[in-house]
């Protein structure tokens, strides 16, 4: 059963695009559209545009739109059904009428009980004779039993399906425990569990789900961890681990590590607000989230080269928070689970609280090596230095360093402010060029080869259905001159056919209205129709300039394409001598 456009137009009207996205981006702008920098790819310049007019959202780098539905739907990765519940709960509205196709709801729910249940299973065999071996691995690192049992550690036995078999015995189908990821299928097509012999760290979310589970192998085996790749209900690059820990109770701070063991070691020592990121790389996504909850971050990376080199891609995404940054310089151990285990807790809370600001670490990082004693060494010095203070958006904490500079190296401020406000005017240029191209690709559509060499009807049939979708009464002034054929874009055609089915019906369009028969690409193309199309003036006659392009464009690709040696007088006539009249 659909969800009714009443419902879906109030719960538009209750949760208004701007202060839904503005919980997760900081937008700037106000009127018609706000911008800010996109939540869903990796960008320094904001590209990600959200209209109130049209309750709309569009990004022009990775193309990504809809509306407020659509928002909820890729930020919380919820399909569409749990996306318009959210939003239900989020304004008060009753949840929507039952029937509605809720397969993937289903699914997502049972792979959370699925993840608990495995969760319980690896918990209890931790502490059987077969999980000896993980058990005393998690004591020679110097965790007690209460903190294992805090963090539901466990233990993956060393055979091929001992989960599997204990789960089936609780109903679950193989098809929820490969979903899930709890099991694999082997080359010659059997199913065995995804972890075995591993010691395991269960990822929990901030509402309580059991969502994925981190394994460690208790020798030199490769790879070292083993994770849940992506599934319905968790992905990597939004997952914080111990976030549903750290959230409760903390100093208006969270420490940010690289791996669950500091995080764990950090709790046991006190530390309660000690978090880290999941996958490979610190991302955009989880710098988001933790601005939720706190307004500090102190980053706890590893003290070798690449725990450094980390930290500095996380300074650069939390920069563009407003959290401020602070970085932990470890002394005496490699990671903060070594220093807490030999040099005590007190050794750990003077290194936390000695942290240096992310500027003095970069600064740091940048001229470490460097030979200041000589007058090359000190040029060296100081064009890296100036790199980093470019790159501040603090502007009087960039302001400060550059005095001290002056101090350090004895050149004088003024040089050095110089140097800076060039680079400065360098990065503005390259990120106006990066722009231009930018938009020079979202004019041309990025569309492939056949719509390129078409670009005046493809322009033409966008033209209509932006127009359409903010002024729909102009429908009925094109509707008996348009053909399903003129469309040169199979999607622009199937957009326009639902687009006028409910204008034919009486019914309103919008993006919320028509999202439920719409792909994820149909609602965010359509969405930059709208918004690209906001420039124009929205009226009857632009509708049927763009429709008389569409059907010259229809008619020149027929000329091309026929043979005209078997074209009828009547059809010659049609085609070119009386074009005007050809419907």
């Amino acid at each position: 059963m659909r969800i009714s456009d009443e419902y879906l137009e109030e719960l538009r009207q209750r949760n208004d695009i701007v202060d839904v996205v503005s919980s997760y981006v900081q937008l700037r702008g106000s009127g018609r559209y706000s911008m800010g920098l996109c939540p869903f790819h990796n960008e320094r310049t904001p590209s990600f545009a959200v209209y109130s007019d049209t309750q709309s959202f569009f990004c022009f780098g990775c193309s990504k739109g809809g509306d407020v539905i659509t928002f909820i739907r890729d930020i919380e990765n919820l399909d569409y059904r749990e996306a318009v519940q959210f939003l239900a709960e989020r304004c008060g509205m009753p949840q929507p009428q039952e029937g509605f196709d809720d397969s993937m709801a289903k699914l997502r729910r049972q792979i959370y009980e699925a993840n608990r249940e495995a969760g319980r299973f690896y918990h209890a065999a931790l502490w059987r004779p077969e999980g000896k071996a993980g058990l005393d691995y998690f004591r020679a690192r110097g965790l007690t039993d209460a903190t294992i049992r805090h963090f539901g550690l466990g233990y993956a036995p060393d055979r091929w399906d001992s989960l599997l078999k204990h789960l089936r015995s609780k109903g679950y189908p193989d098809s929820v425990l490969l979903a899930a990821d709890l099991a694999k299928h082997t080359k010659n097509g059997g199913v065995i569990d995804a972890f075995r012999n591993r010691v395991m760290f269960p990822i929990i979310d901030v509402r309580g789900n059991l969502i994925a589970f981190g394994g460690r192998v208790l020798d030199d085996s490769k790879p070292k961890y083993l994770n849940t790749s992506d599934t319905p209900v968790y992905k990597k690059s939004n997952g914080v681990f111990a976030l549903n820990f750290a959230k409760i109770k903390n100093p208006g701070r969270l420490i940010l590590c690289e791996g669950y063991m500091d995080v764990i070691a950090y709790h046991q020592a006190g530390f309660t607000e000690a978090v880290a990121g999941l996958g490979t790389a610190f991302t955009r996504e989880q710098a988001k989230l933790l601005s939720g909850y706190c307004e500090e971050i102190i980053l706890s990376y590893d003290a070798d080269g690449p725990g450094q080199t980390a930290a500095e891609k996380a300074i650069a995404l939390l920069g563009e928070t407003d959290l401020r940054v602070r970085v932990a310089l470890l002394d005496g151990g490699k990671d903060p689970d070594e220093i807490i285990r030999t040099q005590g807790v007190e050794k750990m809370r003077s290194i936390i609280d000695g942290a240096v600001s992310a500027q003095e670490f970069q600064l740091r990082r940048a001229t470490g090596g460097v030979d200041k004693t000589t007058d090359q060494g000190r040029v060296e010095y100081l064009h890296k230095a100036c790199e980093v203070i470019a790159d501040m958006r603090d502007i009087i904490g960039a302001d400060v360093y550059i005095s001290r500079l002056a101090q350090e190296t004895g050149v004088t401020r003024e040089a050095i402010k110089a140097q800076v406000d060039q680079l400065r005017r360098r990065r503005r240029r390259r990120q106006e060029q990066a722009r231009a191209a930018q938009a020079a690709n979202f004019s041309t559509d990025r569309a492939d080869a056949v719509r390129l060499r078409q670009l005046a009807a493809v322009r033409a049939e966008e033209t209509l259905l932006g127009i359409l979708m903010r002024e729909p009464g102009v429908y009925k002034r094109v509707r008996d001159q348009v053909r399903p054929e003129w469309f040169v874009s199979d999607a622009d055609r199937l957009i326009y056919e639902r687009v006028a089915a409910r204008l034919d019906a009486g019914q309103d369009v919008n993006l919320s209205l028509l999202g439920q028969d719409l792909t994820a690409d149909e609602t965010a193309h359509l969405s930059r129709l709208t918004a690209d199309r906001a420039r124009l003036a929205n009226t009857a006659d632009e509708c049927l300039d763009a429709v008389a392009v569409m059907r010259k464009e229809y008619d020149k690709r027929r000329r091309e394409s026929l043979d005209l040696s078997s074209l009828s007088a009547e059809e010659f006539r049609k085609l070119f001598v009386d074009p005007d009249k050809h419907a």
